[in-house]
This record gives C-alpha cells, structure tokens and sequence, in this order.
C-alpha cells in the first residue's frame, strides 16, 4: 500500500493499486516531466523580457561565473552538444552579452567570457532566478526539497545504470535497488 504518484493514496478497496495502474499521466515520471517543462516555461516567461530563454541565461551565468571557459566546457555544463552550444553562444556574442577570445595557452582554441553587459544580464538573471525559486519553494520545507533532491538523484544515478548494462555487476540483477556504493538497498 502506497502514494500513487504523491497525489492518490493507494488503499484498500480504492481500485488504485501500483502506480502503473495509473494512467499515464498520474505516473510519477509524468509528473517529473509535467514539472520540469511547467519551471521551464516560467523562467522563459520571466525571463522573455530581457530577450533570453532559460538555457541562454543559464549559458550567462555559467560564463560569468566560471569564465572565460572554452565551448566545450560550456556545453558539458549545460549537458548539451557542442553545436547547440555554439548556435547559442553565436547568438548572445551578437547581442554583446559574450566574447569569443583566443585561448593563450591553445591558439586552435576559443574561450568564452563575459562583457559588461553580459555581467548586467547575469546580475538580473541571478534576481529572476532568487524570486522565482521563492515562489516555487513557498509552502515546501528545506527538508522536503533536500528529501526530493537526494530522491531525483537516485533516480538519475537508476537511469545511468539503466542505460549502461555494462556497470551492472553480474550478481545485481537490473531492477534491484542500490544506494550509491552499489549496495543493494
């Protein structure tokens, strides 16, 4: 007996048993991905008035914290393809809000830095990002968000080994559970 979803108790004589006897979109990955698309949209929302979407602010922010920083860093960070990355960057550098400078030390290289005004931009992005997360934090305890964030790593670290077969220690079956040692949990 269970959540289904978070949402729906699972109780005897409710007809609600496992949550994948819930339809699709009561599943939690549904949920997951409903959620991630629902805070994607709001920080595009919130942040169309500058001319940027989430992934240009977050490319922003990256550079004018850790930069300059060569384009594949970037797009490692971002965990996107260089191409994307590069499209991206192309298009902040002709807003002024990146440069592409030599890399002294490898001269086949680019590095990518802030400008001026690119370091404004990172200021105003950093003010959207504090009042948003405080709206969509309010009524859920730091407890409950570091509950939720150790849940979803376990989650990314399950996806990790159900993508690669081959970290699966041959005594593990695939479908048990482990914690991050590879102790069956």
């Amino acid at each position: 007996m269970g959540v289904t979803n978070g949402a729906t108790p699972a109780t005897p004589g409710s007809g609600l048993g496992h949550e994948l006897d819930a339809p699709p979109w009561l599943r939690v990955e549904m949920t997951l991905m409903a959620t991630a698309n629902a805070i994607r949209a709001a920080y595009d929302e919130r942040l169309a008035g500058l001319g940027l979407t989430l992934s240009l602010a977050s490319l922003i922010a990256y550079v004018a914290d850790y930069g300059p920083v060569n384009q594949t860093r970037v797009a490692e960070h971002l965990g996107q393809g260089r191409a994307v990355t590069g499209t991206q960057i192309d298009r902040l550098q002709a807003d002024g809000l990146v440069e592409r400078r030599p890399d002294p030390k490898d001269r086949r290289v680019w590095l990518v830095a802030i400008t001026p005004a690119g370091a404004d931009a990172a200021d105003t992005i950093a003010d959207v990002d504090r009042v948003l997360r405080a709206e969509l934090r309010n009524g859920i305890s730091r407890s409950d968000r570091q509950t939720l964030a150790a849940t979803l790593v376990r989650l990314q670290a399950n996806l990790r080994r159900s993508t690669d077969r081959t970290d699966q220690p041959a005594d593990q079956p695939a479908d048990q559970p482990t914690d991050h040692q590879g102790v069956t949990t």
